[in-house]
C-alpha cells in the first residue's frame, strides 16, 4: 500500500512538473548563457531611461508590469499606477541620465538587471539629481520581458 502511495505521490508530482509554465532546463540555461537575451536587457533599460527623459509614459507602460513594485530612494513603496500618473503629472522628470555599465544574470523567465547611473532627474517634485544604483527583476511574459520589481539608492 505504502509503495502504491508512493508510486501516486510521484506520478502527481511528475505532472506537476510537466505542466508548470517553466521553460525546459536545457532552454533555460541556454537563455541564461545567450549574450542576445542580456543586451535586450540592458537596450530595455535604456529605453525606460530614455522614456523618463521625454516623458513617454506610454512607453514605460509598455516595460512595466501591471503589478510591478518599486522601492525608492527614500523607502517609499512606488506602484505602476502612482509612477505613471507622477510621471504624466511632470513631477517625475529625468533631464539627463547617463548610463553606467550593467550586469544581467538570466534565470529561465527571470532576468535580474543591476546598474548605475548618473541623473539630473526630480522625483515628486524634490531634486534628485546625482549618482543612482538600481535594480530591476524581470519575467519573460507572453514572450517579452516586462520589469516586475525594482530597488533604487542614492549613492553619497
Amino acid at each position: 500500500m505504502k509503495k502504491l502511495i508512493g508510486i501516486v505521490v510521484m506520478a502527481v508530482a511528475g505532472a506537476g512538473l510537466a505542466l508548470a509554465d517553466t521553460p525546459a532546463p536545457a532552454a533555460a540555461a541556454a537563455a541564461a548563457k545567450d549574450p542576445g537575451v542580456a543586451q535586450s536587457l540592458k537596450q530595455l533599460e535604456q529605453e525606460w531611461s530614455d522614456a523618463y527623459k521625454v516623458g513617454d509614459a506610454d512607453k514605460v507602460d509598455s516595460i512595466v508590469a501591471d503589478d510591478w513594485i518599486g522601492i525608492s530612494y527614500d523607502g517609499k513603496t512606488l506602484t505602476k499606477k502612482k509612477v505613471l500618473a507622477e510621471l504624466k503629472a511632470g513631477k517625475d522628470k529625468a533631464d539627463s541620465v547617463d548610463m553606467g555599465p550593467m550586469d544581467v544574470k538570466v534565470i529561465g523567465n527571470v532576468a535580474v538587471v543591476q546598474g548605475s547611473d548618473t541623473e539630473k532627474s526630480t522625483m515628486d517634485g524634490k531634486d534628485t539629481s546625482g549618482k543612482w544604483v538600481w535594480m530591476d527583476v524581470f519575467v519573460k511574459r507572453d514572450g517579452k520581458w516586462v520589469a516586475v520589481r525594482s530597488q533604487s539608492a542614492m549613492v553619497k
